[in-house]
């Protein structure tokens, strides 16, 4: 049980990794349905364990200089207000509501990973207010704290397209208010004792080793190909995760 969580760590860290942004949405149903844990501890958590490879990811960036602290900042007051009430939100919902929540969000994800192409340089600049900034960081702060995912595939976009960072930046900047609102989220977690703790540190460990050779293999065999493979690997998770769903009803 212990080599298994490892090993579904360095998972969910080669996808971190490879294909950055909607890599983590993998971690709930390896805990669900790999390492039998029940819905809301799943999502406690994988929050944990988010928030814990995006701090180890932010003290990479933020030492060459990438990371850009008033964006963390502004997104952040926003997303840990969320976060918290998505965290508060998944509790009072029944599990099935998650799983079938998150199958939803995950063929959206796949969707825009299959369609994504890179955000041109002259396309990146464009400021279209803080009102959006707020909204997109609100949203994203949801979404973490309801379905213990880093919701990166929405800021990075948000990052370049609305504040005009570039790619690189983007990403670094997306890294510590991922940290910041997966802190906030966990806090109804651990005041209700549903996070696995043991679980969530053999992930955690597999992740960091994952996210290195995740690394690797997004250099080597290019960005555009692994996002669609991620994409359609994202669907069949999704379809099982419906089917689990609609098989647990009929019975």
């Amino acid at each position: 049980m212990l080599a298994l969580a490892v090993a579904l760590g360095v998972i969910v860290g080669i996808a971190l990794g490879a294909v950055g942004a909607g890599g983590s949405i993998l971690t709930i149903p390896l805990l669900v349905y790999a390492m039998g844990v029940d819905v809301h501890s799943a999502t406690g958590t994988s929050l944990l364990i988010v928030g814990a490879s995006a701090l180890v990811g932010t003290t990479f960036h933020a030492r060459s200089g990438q990371v850009e602290w008033p964006a963390v900042v502004t997104f952040s007051v926003v997303g840990m207000g969320a976060a918290l009430a998505g965290s508060l939100l998944n509790h009072r919902l029944p599990g099935a509501v998650i799983l079938g929540g998150l199958a939803t969000l995950m063929v959206i994800v796949a969707v825009r990973m299959w369609q994504q192409r890179k955000v041109d340089a002259s396309a990146t600049g464009t400021r279209r207010g803080w009102l959006v900034v707020a909204a997109a960081g609100a949203g994203v702060g949801v979404l973490t704290g309801l379905f213990g995912v880093g919701g990166g595939f929405i800021l990075v976009p948000a990052l370049a397209l609305v504040l005009g960072l570039s790619m690189t930046a983007a990403v670094a900047t997306s890294l510590p208010i991922i940290a910041f609102n997966s802190a906030a989220g966990l806090v109804p977690y651990v005041a209700t004792d549903r996070i696995d703790y043991s679980i969530a540190a053999l992930f955690i460990a597999g992740s960091v080793a994952g996210m290195a050779l995740g690394t690797t293999i997004g250099k080597r065999a290019g960005e555009t190909r692994l996002r669609e493979a991620f994409a359609m690997l994202m669907i069949l998770v999704a379809g099982y995760l419906v089917f689990q769903q609609a098989a647990g009803m009929s019975t």
